[in-house]
């Protein structure tokens, strides 16, 4: 548990790897993305951004997305220029932390987050997946749901934060998929706890697009459940597409059945790039709605159990070779 968020290639070409964090203010309802990133592309140096976005469900001209990159990164913990990303993986008992700036295009925004690793991190592939390395991509989420303080400055206006349910990732890789679809919440209106956590990824081989391996993870009432072996992959659907991501997940004794939803001008579109040079687009909101409806195995049936909501709580992208043109609004790249 304690290497799930250290760096795992260091400068070797052809790779990148991110870390990034999500949450929601209680108090305005805006949802942030936080990313720390380091890309070695193909044929240049190694070199580090740091990404952030805020998403205003109340006022759509406060939503806006920036990066920033930087020629420097160190590890223990990660720099990538001046800003930190500490994951708890040294000698300091678990405890974590993310610091630093980034400005341009008329925005400075600055953070200092802290954060104690959770004892219940999430691996979302198949097992075997982790074991032998298949994939292009590997996630993993070190910290589903932890509560985390601290504070943002944005453009001069302070937001502070006191035990926040926030969730951290971290993937590495040497290609993105070829379409993907990523969802999270922890924070439902009638399930204090609960988290979900969803991927869904299209390969491309040989001229041909590849149904969607789907994977997910649920946990409630104190129950885990992990929808994500092969043996679930080949049973799980999911469609993806514009500002809507569709799905069921099940097992022999309960069936996940959900949707995560938000308008256009609540997305921001993501340009990334693939170690070779690949454009790949990512739209992004973290003040989506998503609703699930959990069914037990009843005899032959199945018997709904729980409807999960969260409304403008829900966090998910939609990724692939095509910018999704309803999509405006632009996560800027700064000089």
């Amino acid at each position: 548990m304690t290497s799930l968020n250290a760096r795992k290639f260091g400068d070797t070409p052809s790779t990148y790897e991110v870390w990034y964090m999500t949450w929601n203010d209680p108090k305005t309802g805006c949802g942030y993305w936080l990313r720390y990133v380091v890309e070695s592309p193909t044929h240049e140096a190694a070199y580090g951004e740091l990404w952030f976005a805020r998403f205003d469900p109340k006022n759509p001209a406060r939503t806006f997305g920036i990066h920033r990159r930087f020629d420097r990164v160190q590890d223990n913990p990660l720099r990538i220029g001046d800003a930190i990303f500490d994951g708890g993986d040294g000698t300091n008992d678990g405890e974590c932390a993310a610091m630093g700036t980034v400005d341009g295009d008329g925005h400075t925004v600055s953070w200092g987050l802290r954060w104690t690793r959770s004892e219940s991190p999430i691996t979302l592939f198949p097992d075997l997946a982790y074991r032998f390395g298949i994939g292009e991509t590997t996630f993993v989420t070190p910290n589903p749901r932890v509560p985390m303080s601290g504070e943002l400055e944005i453009d001069g206006e302070r937001v502070t934060f006191d035990g926040v349910p926030m969730g951290q990732s971290h993937l590495w890789g040497k290609k993105h998929a070829y379409a993907w679809s990523w969802a999270h919440c922890s924070d439902f209106e009638s399930a204090p706890g609960a988290v979900f956590e969803f991927l869904a990824a299209r390969m491309h081989r040989r001229g041909v697009t590849l149904p969607a391996l789907v994977m997910a993870r649920l946990d409630l009432d104190g129950e885990k459940h992990e929808l994500n072996q092969f043996r679930h992959v080949a049973r799980n659907r999911a469609s993806f597409g514009g500002t809507r991501l569709d799905f069921t997940a099940k097992n022999a004794m309960l069936k996940i059945q959900g949707s995560f939803t938000c308008e256009p001008h609540e997305m921001v579109v993501a340009p990334y790039l693939d170690p070779d040079g690949t454009e790949v687009f990512c739209s992004n909101t973290e003040i989506g709605t998503v609703r699930l409806t959990v069914s037990k195995r009843s005899g032959l049936g199945w018997r709904e159990h729980r409807t999960l909501i969260g409304e403008r709580r829900g966090h998910f992208e939609v990724g692939g070779r095509q910018r999704d043109p309803a999509v405006t609004r632009e996560h800027i790249l700064v000089r």
